[in-house]
Formats: structure tokens, sequence, C-alpha cells
């Protein structure tokens, strides 16, 4: 008697609505709350890897270009065997 009054409550429309306001809305908004900084934080650190990566990149093509040791030098040399 008490489980069918339980479920028609659940199944109605009203039921239903009180439900998604009072129970599952403020869950979300406290979820959200607490990932807002997470999220903002892993992508300013994606920003940042991003420009290590980039510099870093920069850094071995001027290193490249102003020493002797060219990657792509000895491909084009064609040994007399």
């Amino acid at each position: 008697m008490l489980w069918d009054a339980c479920q028609d409550y659940f199944r109605s429309k009203d039921g239903q609505r009180e439900i998604r306001e009072n129970v599952l809305e403020p869950i979300g908004n406290i979820m959200y709350n607490e990932m807002y900084f997470y999220v903002w934080l892993i992508c300013l650190y994606h920003v940042f890897l991003i420009i290590i990566v980039v510099a870093n990149l920069v850094l071995l093509l001027r290193l490249l270009h102003y020493t002797a040791i060219h990657p792509f030098m000895y491909a084009t040399v064609k040994h007399i065997v």
C-alpha cells in the first residue's frame, strides 16, 4: 500500500518535476561550481604545455640552423660504391 503510493508519486508529472527541481538541479549546480576551478586549471595547463612545446621546437630548429650538423644533408648525398 505504501509502496504503491510511492510508485504513483514518482510516476506522476508533479513528482518528477519536484524531484528534478529540488534534487537534481541543486546537485548539478554544486557539481558545476566545484568543477569550474579544475576545468580552468586543466585549460591553463594545456596552454602552458603547448607554449613549452612550441618554444622547444623553435630552439631546436634554431640550433640545427646554426650548427654544422644538418639532419637532411646525409639523405641527399649519393655514395659511390
